[in-house]
Formats: C-alpha cells, sequence, structure tokens
C-alpha cells in the first residue's frame, strides 16, 4: 500500500507542501494583481468616457444656440417717394437707393408696430429700429431690387435682431450686464419682451447658419458657416483628386516592384518622418511655394487642397502599405503560378483585396485634413471673409474663400460672444462631417473586406 492510498484528507500533497486545493501565497499575489490590472483598465474606460461625455455636452450646450436666432416680423410699406421717386420702375434708379435710404423705412415699420400693439415707450424711432439687426436694411433692399413691382405695396418680413436682443433671449445677456453696455439699454429690453408677449419677436431655427455666409463684426447675428463649408469640400476634392492616386501609386511601387536597397530605405524613413511633421510646416511650404514662387491667389481652396495633399499623402502611403502587406503571399504566388504577370498579380488579385484598407486610411488621412486650421493660417485663409458664395467650380477653386476650421478660429478670436457661440456652432457641424467620414470608414472597410 503506498502513501497516496493512506492519506485520509482526500488531498493530494504537494512536492513543497500545501494543497492543489488550496492557493498558494504566489497565486494569490498574482491573482490580486490581475484584478487590480482589470480594475485599473475599467477606471481607465469610466474616464475616458467621462471626458467624452463632458466634451459632448459642453459643445453641444453651448453651441446648439448658433443654431437657434431672433427673428421680428413687421409689416413694411414699400413707400414710392422713398424707393422709386421717378415711378418708372427703372432697376438702375431703385439701386441707387443705398441702405441709408432704407433706413426711415424700417424705423417707421418698427415704430409702427409698437403703437399698433399698443406699448408705451419714449424711445426715439431710431433706438426702436436698434433692436434690429444691421442687416435688415440690407435684405430689404435686396428684396426690393428682386420684386421692384412690388415697391408701393406693404409686405411682411422677418428681420434679424441684433446680437444683444439675441442674447437677452437666450441668457447671454442679462440686464445686469448691459449697464455699461451702450449697444442695448433697459428701455429696449422692455420693448424686446412686449414685442415676445405679443408675438411680433420669436426665437426659431436658423437655417441661414448652416446654408448663410460671414459677416462683419457688426453683424454677428448674420454670419453663417455655409461658405466655409464650400470652401472645404472645394479642398477635400482636391486633396482626393490628388492625394488618392499619387499615394497609392507611390504605395505598390515601394511595396511591390522597387528594389531593396539604401535609396528606398531612405525613401520609407522618410515617408514615416514627414507622417510626423507638425502640418504648419506645410502651411509654410505652402506660403513659399505656392504663394510666393508659384503666385497662386491667397486664400484659395485650389492652394488650401495642394498643401493638404503635402500633408495626407504620407498618412495614405502608410496606411496603402500596410494593407498590401496583410494581404497574404500566397495569393501573389498563386497568381504567379498559374501565368500572370507581376502587374497582373498586383492589379487583379492583391490590389482589390488591399482596397477596404486602402479606402480606410484614405478616408481618415481626409478626415484629418479636414479638421487642420494651422496650415490655412498661413495661405490666408484665416484673414478672409467668406460673405459670397463661389459661382462656378473655378471661382470655388481660386476664388478666394475661407474653410471650416479657419471659421472657427476666427470666429473664436472676435470680441462679441455671439461670434464665439457660433464658434461652438460650427464645431458641431465639423464634427458632424469628421464622424460621418469615420463611419463611412468603417462601414466600406466592412463591406469590402474578405477573409481567407
Amino acid at each position: 500500500m503506498t502513501d497516496l492510498s493512506q492519506n485520509t484528507s482526500g488531498t493530494v500533497p504537494r512536492k513543497h507542501g500545501g494543497s492543489l486545493l488550496e492557493q498558494s501565497p504566489h497565486t494569490k499575489k498574482r491573482n490580486a494583481a490581475e484584478t487590480r490590472f482589470k480594475a485599473y483598465g475599467i477606471a481607465a474606460i469610466a474616464a475616458g468616457l467621462l471626458m467624452l461625455a463632458v466634451l459632448v455636452t459642453t459643445i453641444v450646450g453651448k453651441g446648439t444656440g448658433a443654431f437657434q436666432q431672433t427673428f421680428v416680423t413687421l409689416q413694411v410699406d414699400l413707400l414710392e417717394q422713398k424707393l422709386d421717386k421717378k415711378g418708372n420702375r427703372d432697376l438702375a434708379d431703385i439701386k441707387k437707393v443705398t441702405t441709408f435710404g432704407y433706413a426711415p423705412i424700417i424705423k417707421g415699420a418698427m415704430t409702427s408696430v409698437v403703437e399698433e400693439l399698443g406699448i408705451e415707450t419714449g424711445l426715439k424711432a431710431k433706438q426702436l429700429a436698434a433692436i434690429l439687426s444691421k442687416d435688415a436694411a440690407a435684405q430689404l433692399r435686396e428684396y426690393v431690387i428682386a420684386n421692384p413691382d412690388q415697391i408701393g405695396q406693404t409686405v411682411e418680413f422677418r428681420f434679424l435682431a441684433s446680437s444683444r436682443v439675441d442674447g437677452y433671449l437666450k441668457g447671454r445677456v442679462t440686464r445686469a450686464s448691459i449697464e455699461r453696455d451702450k449697444n442695448i439699454s433697459p428701455e429696449q429690453l422692455d420693448i424686446v419682451d412686449a414685442l415676445a408677449v405679443a408675438g411680433a419677436l420669436e426665437k426659431t431655427f436658423n437655417l441661414d447658419f448652416i446654408l448663410g455666409a460671414d459677416a462683419s463684426d457688426a453683424r454677428p447675428e448674420a454670419a453663417g458657416i455655409g461658405v466655409a463649408m464650400l470652401g472645404s469640400l472645394s479642398m477635400m476634392l482636391v486633396v482626393l483628386a490628388l492625394a488618392l492616386p499619387i499615394g497609392v501609386a507611390a504605395s505598390i511601387y515601394l511595396e511591390e516592384f522597387a528594389p531593396q536597397n539604401w535609396l528606398t530605405y531612405m525613401i520609407e524613413v522618410n515617408i514615416s518622418n514627414l507622417a510626423a511633421v507638425p502640418s504648419i510646416v506645410f502651411g509654410i511650404l505652402g506660403l513659399a511655394v505656392f504663394i510666393n514662387y508659384m503666385h497662386l491667389p491667397t486664400s484659395a481652396p485650389l492652394v488650401g487642397g495642394l498643401v493638404l495633399t503635402l500633408m495626407t499623402l504620407p498618412t495614405i502611403i502608410i496606411s496603402t502599405r500596410a494593407a498590401l502587406k496583410a494581404v497574404p503571399p500566397s495569393i501573389r504566388d498563386a497568381a504567379l503560378g498559374v501565368g500572370a504577370s507581376k502587374m497582373q498579380a498586383v492589379f487583379h488579385h492583391v490590389l482589390p483585396l488591399a482596397a477596404p484598407g486602402i479606402l480606410t486610411g484614405t478616408i481618415i488621412g481626409l478626415a484629418q485634413a479636414l479638421g487642420e486650421t494651422a496650415p490655412l493660417l498661413l495661405i490666408g485663409m484665416v484673414g478672409f471673409i467668406a460673405s459670397n458664395a463661389p459661382e462656378s467650380l473655378a471661382d470655388g477653386l481660386l476664388a478666394p474663400n475661407s474653410a471650416m476650421p479657419a471659421q472657427i478660429y476666427e470666429w473664436a478670436k472676435r470680441a462679441d460672444p455671439a461670434f464665439y457661440e457660433r464658434a461652438w456652432g460650427g464645431i458641431i457641424i465639423l464634427l458632424i462631417f469628421l464622424v460621418t467620414m469615420n463611419t463611412l470608414a468603417v462601414i466600406l472597410r466592412r463591406r469590402f473586406e474578405r477573409r481567407w
């Protein structure tokens, strides 16, 4: 009979003592370390999610106000003696009336609505008109020029309220904060409250913020990001047209055809280094080459697209080479084994299998370029007020314009709080674009991905 059969405790003795059913001190220590590591990982994820929630909440909380704007509804008498003194409806004569000529009409409309609603006030007509945006006269003039047959009629208009009035309804401006503000007075806010109760003044969705153009410092309530969006779109078209074919062609040559020597090694090292170069360096390069040497127009989306192409090329080349490397060598060997040439093997078999990775890298590179601001600062886009949309594709590429990141930067450094609010709203739109592009990258990768 062995010692094992004489063991009545039901446990198997270990070589160095103890039981297999009991954890040794070393095992307990190791399990405790694993538990702590899991706790650290969960805490790190929770902290990241918390910071993300704070970021999203802050952006949405401060930016949603830009998508709403205060409007005043007025019945405006388009007086013929003011707008068409000759009465011949000649468009040339009507255009001679500047926005200063429309100011009395707007003052009269504001005075009329206050009197019709029975609001008692000691304010003068000029002070009542100051409740409206300075863009009101330009809006009225554009309507009359487009519709000269309406002169002599009474037409209903929805005018933008001034930035102070809009801030008052949004809680950004208070009666205590305007004690030293020369742009608004408590008496004017009394009129605003009365107009709001009567329904002549209301805060509604502001589509012009999404589709409109930037405005001067005197008209922050009229500023929009639509033209800057077109500038970003034009730049992305340039980047896509240049960076994708050049980057993919360079990647295919380096990965599949280039001899492995010191020259190709230096090229690969420099491409990797270029991917880590600060973007402002590419802006300096674009300023020196494209503007100072080639004399391309300043602030043009074409120049911005060329600069962003240089910045995006390393990212596309690196991601494309990684996608090509991920294709198993057996695919190449099988193609060559049945008589295909090297080029046929690459373009007919390897490249289609690497397409998901190439598309993903390209879209991520475009998304990175879309959010860049530093290169655009140096080519003049931040100093240009994009007040008009381009009329053609050539104007979209060569005419001065801005871009979404540059427009957000420009708004953030202006003094009026209404511009700061619009900067947050522009960030929301930019993030929507970035999330959409990254989501598209994931969808395309999963759609075309093949497993072997």
